[in-house]
């Protein structure tokens, strides 16, 4: 077998939905929540490392890339309304839920939602790159500016200089950037009765959010979310970690979800006949 790059995404007739692998015989399923100001691609390179045991999806909020023009999510409750809708279908075999920055909130709220209307609910919980509802610290930058939104990107980092000094691409950055911002930053979350699924709180040590200083002090805020166990990961980086991280973090999201699908490196793809 040769090794090939991972198909392109498949568009699926919602357009909330990426899927990179078509996992024919998959038994379980990985649904992503991207940070704000990011797509769904930004999980794309995971297919290459996923087993065929698992199916892959990624979650694509309006206001970016092809969805450009697609009406912007009014608030949290609207756009998680939205995602469980999408993901409903598609939730016949055990499921894990991961999100980074942003996304944690929002797969949080995913699980809250998806319990309400008596659907299974996550086998676990990822939450990468931020502290739990209801204790994360919000402001006002969606209500900034955009020379002072692409300093909040630079002191994040993930966002490329280049990109944010192009004029055509600036304005596509900072519309979906100002947009999640907004959501996030406007997010109450109310008080519900705790999930029950393991919880993995995920984080770079340098991160400017929820560094390994804070991790452990922030990680008991979710540990209250859960009746279940919660554990804590901190990998080296900055709050993009999971970038040049990328084979470990994977591997320890497959190993937690089965302890046989742990991988140590990238998969082969069958050649093209």
């Amino acid at each position: 077998m040769t090794a090939h790059p991972p198909p392109p995404a498949a568009h699926t007739a919602n357009p909330w939905i990426r899927a990179w692998t078509t996992a024919p015989t998959a038994r379980l399923t990985l649904i992503c929540l991207p940070h704000a100001g990011g797509s769904a691609g930004f999980y794309r390179p995971w297919a290459a490392l996923m087993p065929p045991e698992v199916r892959l999806l990624g979650i694509q909020y309006p206001g970016r890339e092809d969805r450009f023009d697609d009406p912007a999510s009014t608030g949290m409750g609207d756009l998680v309304t939205s995602v469980a809708d999408a993901v409903q279908p598609l939730l016949d075999r055990p499921y894990a839920l991961f999100g980074h920055s942003m996304g944690s909130a929002v797969a949080w709220e995913l699980a809250h939602e998806l319990h309400r209307r008596q659907l299974p609910g996550p086998r676990r919980l990822f939450v990468s790159g931020r502290a739990a509802p209801g204790t994360a610290l919000t402001g006002h930058l969606h209500r900034q500016d955009d020379d002072t939104l692409c300093a909040e990107l630079d002191r994040l980092g993930g966002t490329s200089g280049e990109i944010l000094a192009d004029p055509g691409l600036r304005p596509l950055v900072l519309t979906a950037v100002r947009h999640d911002y907004r959501i996030i930053e406007t997010h109450r979350p109310r008080r519900r009765p705790p999930l029950s699924c393991p919880l993995h709180v995920l984080t770079g040590g340098d991160d400017p959010e929820l560094g390994a200083d804070r991790c452990r002090e922030q990680a008991a805020g979710w540990a209250a979310l859960t009746t279940a166990r919660t554990e804590v990961r901190v990998f080296p980086g900055d709050h993009f970690y999971l970038t040049p991280r990328r084979g470990e973090v994977v591997a320890a999201v497959l190993r937690r979800m089965d302890p046989s699908l742990a991988t140590s490196g990238p998969r082969t793809w069958p050649s093209t006949p």
